[in-house]
C-alpha cells in the first residue's frame, strides 16, 4: 500500500513522502496515528499542490536572502570603540555590537548567534565575519572599528 508521510518517520521517510508499506502497517499504525495518510488520486493532487507552494515561498525567501546578502556586502558596517593610545581596544568587539550597527545602518535585524567572527576583533582596522542564513546561504563582511571620538 502507497501511503503519504504527514510528518517525518524515522525508518520510513521525511513529511511529504510517497512511500509503499505493508497494509496492516499503514492500517493498524501510520494512519490511526496521524503519521500518515493514504496514496489516493486526490490525497496526491493536493501533495503536488502543497510543494508547488512550498516551493513558491522558498525561492521568494531566496531572493529576499540574496537581497539582504547584496545589501550588507556593499559597503562595510562601522563600529566606534574607546582605544587606548596605542590603538588597541579596550575589551573586544563582539557580535551583539556588530548585529546592533547593522540594525542602525542597513535595517536588517539580524540574530547575533548567526554572526561569527573570524578572528578575535581587539584593534582598530578592518575585520571580517561571516553572517550565516542557513541553508548553505552565507554572507562575508566587513566590518571597520574607528577610535570613539
Amino acid at each position: 500500500m502507497e501511503v503519504i508521510l504527514i510528518q517525518d518517520v524515522n525508518t520510513l521517510g521525511g513529511k511529504n513522502e510517497v512511500v509503499k508499506v505493508k497494509n496492516g502497517y499503514a492500517r493498524n499504525f501510520l494512519i490511526p496515528q496521524k503519521f500518515a495518510v493514504e496514496a489516493s488520486p486526490s490525497n496526491v493532487k493536493q501533495l503536488a499542490e502543497r510543494l508547488k507552494v512550498q516551493k513558491k515561498k522558498e525561492d521568494a525567501m531566496l531572493a529576499e536572502i540574496k537581497s539582504v546578502i547584496a545589501k550588507l556586502t556593499e559597503a562595510p558596517v562601522k563600529l566606534s570603540a574607546k582605544t587606548g593610545t596605542s590603538g588597541k581596544i579596550f575589551g573586544s568587539v563582539t557580535t551583539v555590537m556588530i548585529a546592533r550597527a547593522i540594525r542602525e545602518q542597513k535595517g536588517y535585524e539580524i540574530d547575533r548567534r548567526k554572526i561569527h567572527l573570524l578572528e578575535e576583533v581587539k584593534e582598530l582596522g578592518t575585520h571580517k565575519a561571516k553572517v550565516d542564513f542557513a541553508n548553505g546561504n552565507e554572507a562575508e563582511i566587513e566590518i571597520e572599528v574607528v577610535a570613539e571620538a
